[in-house]
């Protein structure tokens, strides 16, 4: 009922979980991930406890292959279940039942596991993998909404669509830098969830996403006295520019753009916002 990608990032070490399905809510079912440990898809027949289960066993050092064999051994319907696991080293390891639904079938290597079952083909895996490959030069969460959107593109779950989700987890990567959940998204009941996924994924980078340090401009001189004029307009005084910081940060966190400011600079994507919203007044 399912196909999802789990994987891992070195250059971020990050872990994450794309999936999507005829199945309402299944972001609620299938991906489970810890930093610092590794991630699992638990799907087909899903026996939920494979995730915080898996995820303890991922943690106390066990491999991926370890932790697939753990589990379904002691899983008395294991030949209903699919599995999709990556170790905290970026190992993948992949169970597909013999009983699950036809067409059902993984690939896994290193940094990945990718899995479906009643898909239209062993074309709609074989899709991911490319993807997969090809998005080297992405950020994670991009590089597993392009694997999906592959899958989805050369058929996907033969049933139809309905939903899907993407979670990724780095250390201390959660709004606030608290905890380590850096992406969360899901798309519950949707006639084209991949593609309402993706776009979920534009706004959470534009909102929670950390400018980039060489892009960042000063905030000074003219763009200082055009920043002081809009937010004026916008209903956002700052006594001539003497407060700016603070204007810019109350209009920025009533925008919730606050994870994008800078003492004394300006990230391009919240000045683009900002006149966006002036012309628009």
């Amino acid at each position: 009922m399912t196909f999802s990608i789990v994987a891992y990032d070195p250059g971020s070490t990050s872990w994450g979980v794309a999936v999507a399905s005829k199945f309402l809510a299944v972001g609620a079912v299938v991906p489970w991930g810890r930093a610092g440990a590794g991630a699992v898809a638990t799907q087909a027949m899903a026996n939920l406890s494979y995730g915080p289960g898996g995820l303890d066993l991922l943690a106390g050092g066990f491999s991926a292959d370890q932790v697939v064999i753990r589990l379904t051994a002691a899983d008395g319907e294991r030949e209903h279940r699919q599995l999709g696991v990556v170790d905290a080293a970026g190992r993948g390891s992949t169970w597909t039942g013999a009983s699950c639904m036809d067409w059902a079938g993984g690939e896994a290597g290193e940094g990945y596991a990718v899995q479906g079952n009643i898909l239209t083909g062993p074309e709609v895996v074989a899709a991911m993998l490319a993807a997969w490959h090809d998005g080297g030069g992405e950020v994670l969460a991009r590089r597993l909404v392009a694997a999906l959107a592959a899958g989805d593109q050369a058929g996907g779950d033969r049933r139809g669509r309905q939903s899907a989700a993407l979670r990724v987890w780095r250390v201390g990567a959660a709004y606030g830098g608290e905890l380590d959940l850096a992406v969360d998204l899901r798309v519950d009941d949707h006639r084209a969830p991949v593609g309402e996924l993706a776009r979920l994924l534009d706004l959470h980078e534009l909102y929670f996403g950390k400018p980039d340090p060489d892009s960042l401009l000063p905030l000074e001189g003219e763009l200082a006295a055009e920043v002081a004029a809009s937010l004026e307009r916008l209903g956002y005084p700052s006594d001539g520019g003497a407060r700016l910081e603070e204007a810019l940060m109350a209009w920025a966190g009533t925008e919730n753009y606050e994870e994008r400011l800078a003492p004394g600079k300006l990230d391009p994507v919240v000045l683009e916002q900002l006149r966006r919203q002036v012309a628009g007044s």
